[in-house]
């Protein structure tokens, strides 16, 4: 039987490990982390259930990706109910939100309220996201690498996907400024908070047809959606699949390097955390669910002057692993995370208060590069918190290398003085107080890094510029013909959605290359 090593059991390695283990290969997942999941994982403080990263999930409907996975896997998909709105967003000394409605009509008249001219704009996206969606369920495999990748990508091409060829180029930027809105601040403003959410970037940097899709998926018959209990009930269910169909999940487990001779990956050098002792694994083919920036520092140090197998369609800068290395780190570096956890009575949360906010605050401080809070709230009754109380996760985009190398002492110091700002930022809109505060802590990059083992605790992945984006961006197939990268680095990007079509995709080319 086919051996299979999965690295990391985030979301899209337990997707890979779990449909191979259905698909009839010998599968082993190894996760450093006590509790699998990684940034969709959750832990617990005090009666109340903390989502540890993404707090909400796309794909659940019939024909999502999520609802397509767990059909083929044979288990139920977690109880979940619709975030309508997707979001509440804030603008700087504004009151009344920005509501982005589930329902298309409702958020439309919202749009021309808010955003009075913008009509022709929202069309194009909307048209855009329409095709961009059917090409995407057709399973293309971006970007191609070999005439197989080609081939399957051509057989998602329909005659209306040529209608998104002149946009292919295109930011959101562009078409701002293509239909004279450019100048629209307000719109400008909600574009870049929401879109950085996504993409990492905001609207002059963001590619369209990427921002068409983060920015329509909200509305039916698609949406985003709360998971009853937590984040933590999508990769059970998973490692439930993983395991009924004959795969094994280690916990604990540090892949600390890949081994390889000619082109091809032979064995990993495997750490236990338990028993701290060290063990080689041979493996037909390693999949990786990391960023491309811990995939490099894996690899044996010799690697980088090493030429491997040069294939078809693959641009010069993947060649070899010196030329991917070199890429890797001439892209703009990931973001990381600051986030404040609170437990707090019910009291603390305004009535009708949705699901999901976003505050952007002025003058600026010292809460993120753009001081923005993006914030996720409890339902009465969902799981993650006791009767009559509530959990509060706000989070901002950080600068990640800077939490690292401080003393001690500098660093709770700066933490204490972010978590500060961040509460009385919100205080604004909650009514928090030393009586309705429960419980408080906060995590930063190094929190992430430690936890999840990311390089400074990247979160995201790859940001969604044009030079890193669909057709331009990291493959599944890296310069190791079995070595499969899955995740947020690769496309179409970051969330759980995203994460889960990197492995369908990566599954794809494995089953391809054994039967070739």
């Amino acid at each position: 039987m086919t051996q299979v090593i999965v690295i990391g059991a985030g979301i899209g390695g337990l997707t890979a490990g779990a449909l191979l283990a259905k698909r009839g290969f010998d599968v082993h997942v190894f996760e450093q982390a006590a509790v699998p999941g990684g940034c969709a994982s959750t832990f617990k403080r005090r009666g109340f259930t903390f989502d540890v990263g993404a707090t909400q999930v796309a794909g659940l409907e019939p024909g999502g990706i999520h609802h397509r996975i767990f059909t083929e896997l044979g288990v139920e998909l977690p109880a979940a109910t619709h975030c309508d709105p997707a979001c509440a967003v804030f603008l700087p000394g504004e009151t009344e939100p920005i509501q982005v409605w589930r329902d298309p009509e409702r958020w439309q008249t919202e749009r021309r309220r808010q955003f009075p001219g913008s009509d022709r704009f929202w069309q194009i996206l909307q048209l855009l996201f329409d095709v961009s969606w059917r090409f995407q369920s057709r399973d293309p495999v971006l970007p191609p690498r070999n005439v197989w990748d080609l081939g399957q990508l051509m057989q998602a091409v329909r005659p209306d996907t040529l209608f998104t060829a002149p946009f292919a180029l295109m930011t959101v930027g562009d078409l701002l400024n293509i239909l004279g809105l450019a100048h629209d601040t307000r719109l400008k403003t909600f574009l870049d908070l929401q879109l950085k959410l996504y993409s990492q970037v905001g609207a002059d940097e963001t590619a369209l047809l990427y921002a068409a899709t983060a920015l329509g998926v909200s509305q039916a018959p698609q949406g985003l959606f709360h998971l009853e209990g937590s984040m933590q009930r999508l990769s059970d269910r998973l490692t439930e699949a993983l395991i009924q169909h004959g795969g094994q999940l280690h916990l604990r487990h540090i892949v600390k390097e890949i081994h390889h001779a000619e082109g091809q990956v032979k064995s990993i050098l495997l750490y236990n955390r338990r028993t701290q002792e060290y063990q080689t694994i041979a493996a037909d083919h390693v999949v990786g669910n990391i960023t491309t920036h811990n995939l490099v520092e894996m690899l044996e140090p010799e690697i980088a002057t090493q030429p491997a197998p040069q294939p078809l369609l693959a641009p010069a800068s993947l060649l070899n692993f010196g030329q991917y290395r070199q890429r890797v780190e001439q892209i703009p570096e990931p973001s990381g995370a600051f986030v404040v956890y609170l437990g707090v009575t019910q009291a603390a949360i305004p009535e009708h208060c949705p699901p999901h906010l976003q505050f952007l605050y002025d003058p600026a401080g010292p809460i993120g590069e753009n001081n923005s809070l993006f914030v996720s709230v409890s339902r009465p009754g969902d799981g993650r918190a006791p009767e009559g109380q509530a959990t509060v996760i706000a989070s901002s985009f950080v600068e990640p290398r800077s939490w690292f190398g401080l003393a001690s002492a500098d660093y709770q110091a700066r933490k204490q003085q972010y978590m500060e700002a961040a509460i009385a930022h919100l205080a604004q809109y909650f009514h928090l107080t030393p009586d309705t505060i429960l419980h408080q802590e906060a995590a930063t990059p190094r929190t992430f890094a430690h936890y999840t083992d990311r390089k400074y605790g990247y979160v995201g992945g790859v940001s969604q510029r044009l030079s890193t984006f669909g057709p331009f961006g990291f493959g599944t197939r890296t310069p190791l013909q079995n070595f499969w990268l899955v995740g947020d680095s690769t496309h179409p990007g970051e969330g759980t959605a995203g994460v889960s079509y990197s492995a369908l995709m990566a599954v794809r080319q494995i089953e391809h290359w054994e039967r070739s």
